[in-house]
């Protein structure tokens, strides 16, 4: 349900078309919720057939025609009503502690190349994340722009102390999986020995 949220808080900004969307969706809220572009569209069409949004036919070129998105009032008070409501956690699902609770099974080498892969996942992670904070704080995020364009000026400073607040956590949380992946390292040389001493990696 989290996606139909996400697409909601684009469309307040202004109306845009399906295309549009997946750009933002791109360069925006999609760092803080992924979907493929073939989840976006289905869920277009699912909240316009619930009145959350309203889809307009508007002329593309000569002959195209592009169907442009506006969020309706029923949209926004859902919008409002979720922002407003406690957050539904979910049960933790996270495949690499369970490959990691179970590794005595796997290889030395494939168990360091796992730990490896992870700090390598993360650390561009983390670079495209503080990359995202430093951009938040010149105020050259495009979304962040058209979000400041239809807001209040005296509401600038905590929109973009929002903005940064989510954009802390996924760095808070790429420096924590590094740190957990080069504590495996450690353990690996613990039970195996370093892997330039050759031991258990024939």
């Amino acid at each position: 349900m989290s996606l139909r949220y996400a697409l909601m808080a684009l469309l307040r900004v202004g109306p845009l078309s399906g295309y549009d969307l997946q750009k933002q969706f791109q360069v925006s809220v999609g760092h803080l919720w992924h979907a493929p572009d073939s989840q976006i569209y289905p869920e277009l069409r699912k909240m316009e057939g619930e009145g959350l949004v309203v889809g307009e036919d508007q002329p593309r070129g000569e002959r195209g025609t592009r169907r442009v998105y506006h969020l309706t009032e029923d949209g926004e008070r859902a919008y409002v009503g979720w922002m407003e409501e406690p957050l539904a956690y979910t049960r933790v699902r996270e495949p690499a502690s369970l490959k990691a609770a179970y590794l005595e099974a796997a290889s030395p080498p494939a168990a360091r190349a796992f730990f490896e892969d992870h700090v390598r996942h993360w650390r561009g992670e983390l670079e495209q994340w503080e990359a995202e904070l430093d951009r938040i704080d010149a105020r050259a995020n495009p979304m962040l722009q058209r979000r400041l364009a239809v807001t209040d000026e005296r509401d600038h400073d905590r929109t973009v102390a929002f903005k940064r607040l989510g954009y802390e956590g996924l760095v808070d949380r790429a420096r924590s999986e590094i740190a957990w992946a080069e504590r495996g390292l450690t353990l690996l040389d613990d039970l195996y020995g370093p892997a330039d001493a050759g031991l258990g990696h024939a």
